[in-house]
């Protein structure tokens, strides 16, 4: 759990293959928001594989999921069709939701210095507050305790 729970912004972002998702009309169910660098690279690819094949789990327990990031709807469709993905990504190509969660962040690979997001989830409850938040997620295991914390809602 975050030390305090804080109003999660709310946001209207297009979804590939269906129509822009809205936080706030989501409401009462509970969200679960991952934010993952980019599609069709080994750990996304991963990470989006777990969450969709629990993804009826998440269901059961009444709660959404998507995955976000910065890539076009055409990448993320290509990312859905060639992974067989069943969970929903949302495009944030202007990087505005990901910089006011704060996850939007400076990196640093082979010395060389690029703006990219932090692997980051976000768990927002039926009031649309966020009550967990995980940071620089390392994949293995993640899913499965998202859901836990989800479940206890």
């Amino acid at each position: 759990m975050t030390d305090t729970p804080y109003a999660a912004p709310d946001f209207t972002l297009p979804q590939d293959g269906g129509d822009p998702v809205t936080l706030s009309a989501l409401r009462p169910a509970p969200v679960v928001l991952f934010f993952y660098p980019r599609d069709n690279t080994a750990g996304c690819t991963k990470e989006a594989i777990g969450f969709s094949e629990h993804l009826a789990a998440f269901d059961a327990a009444g709660v959404k999921v998507f995955g976000v990031s910065k890539d076009s709807l055409t990448s993320h469709e290509k990312f859905r069709e060639k992974q067989g993905l069943s969970v929903s990504l949302l495009s944030d190509e202007n990087s505005d939701l990901c910089k006011r969660l704060g996850v939007w962040k400076e990196k640093s690979m082979y010395g060389k210095k690029f703006w990219g997001i932090e692997r980051s989830t976000f768990l927002i409850d039926a009031a649309g507050n966020v009550v967990r938040e995980w940071r620089k997620v390392k994949v293995p295991g993640h899913v499965e305790e998202v859901l836990e914390a989800a479940r206890a809602l």
